[in-house]
């Protein structure tokens, strides 16, 4: 996360950040940058570098949130066959991958309301068990409805300028833009969605896999907010980059945001090349970052 006025040139094997002082840190150390001053300059060899690392590189516009990300280009080797297997899913087991997600995400909805010391986990959970094939009676719209007004007060609206919704955008833009690093890593096409299907939208399948990881910005947001309102402090954004190292739950145990991104990654491929609709999403466990054990 930059956020003074810097230059950016490849040193090596290494990022130099040249500011007061020039830091070095190795790209194979990096997941994702976020460029967030006008008076960044970076070379050409940076690109290069983010592209041959595999580092999401992330631009923000006039409103300080982000507005693009430049991913490697066909990276994987299978890329044209699981364009194929994405665009000739059936039916059914999209369906069937959708319900999934979005019981997933109301489940961790739940868990977001019990560790924010909220009302009405309990009807959240019963909203997740009547999630059928597609969602076909928006379950989902009905269960956000409801939690987003116990998560943050009845008068609660998403469309509002207010921090809150300045903080989850961020944060969402973030992990966004995490999933479509991961989606390109594997091979896959963000544009082609299992649920999400705008031609005008360039990361429908990022979309798609986003929705059980957002309830993570939604319990930060929730559990740090503002003395008072304004716009997202240098504080606030870098803790919201910061959310992609908060331990999750997947069953292979509990890691981090950008590890649990990769997992479930890698089951969405299964879905589109062995046809399994059953995705290995992650449970929300609390805001604890990620440590590793020596």
């Amino acid at each position: 996360m930059i956020s003074r006025p810097a230059r950016l040139r490849r040193e090596h094997f290494s990022l130099a950040i040249e500011q007061e002082e020039t830091a070095f840190i190795p790209f194979e150390d990096i997941a994702v940058i976020v460029l967030n001053h006008r008076q960044i300059n970076l070379t050409h060899p940076v690109l290069s570098a983010c592209a041959e690392y595999g580092i999401g590189l992330y631009a923000t516009g006039d409103n300080h949130q982000p507005n693009g990300i430049f991913l490697p280009f066909l990276s994987h080797s299978r890329t044209t066959r699981l364009m194929r297997k994405q665009l000739d899913v059936s039916k059914p087991l999209a369906k069937q991958a959708w319900a999934n997600i979005v019981r997933r995400k109301i489940e961790n909805q739940a868990a977001c309301l019990r560790l924010a010391a909220r009302q009405g986990a309990d009807r959240l959970s019963s909203y997740a068990n009547r999630v059928r094939s597609g969602d076909v009676d928006n379950i989902e719209g009905q269960a956000a409805a409801f939690y987003f007004a116990q998560l943050f007060g009845p008068g609660f609206y998403r469309a509002e300028e207010r921090w809150i919704n300045a903080a989850l955008d961020y944060g969402y833009a973030v992990l966004r833009g995490a999933i479509a690093r991961g989606l390109v890593a594997h091979g896959l096409h963000p544009p082609l969605g299992i649920f999400h299907a705008s031609e005008q939208n360039a990361f429908n399948l990022a979309d798609d896999l986003i929705e059980p990881f957002r309830p993570v910005v939604d319990l930060h947001v929730a559990k740090n907010p503002p003395s008072t309102e304004g716009d997202l402090s240098p504080k606030d954004k870098a803790d919201l980059v910061a959310l992609l190292n908060v331990d999750l739950a997947m069953p292979q145990g509990k890691m981090s945001v950008m590890s649990a991104i990769e997992y479930a990654v890698e089951s969405l491929g299964r879905l589109f090349e062995q046809e399994d609709s059953h995705l290995e999403l992650p449970s929300l466990i609390g805001l604890r970052t990620h440590t590793l054990d020596y």
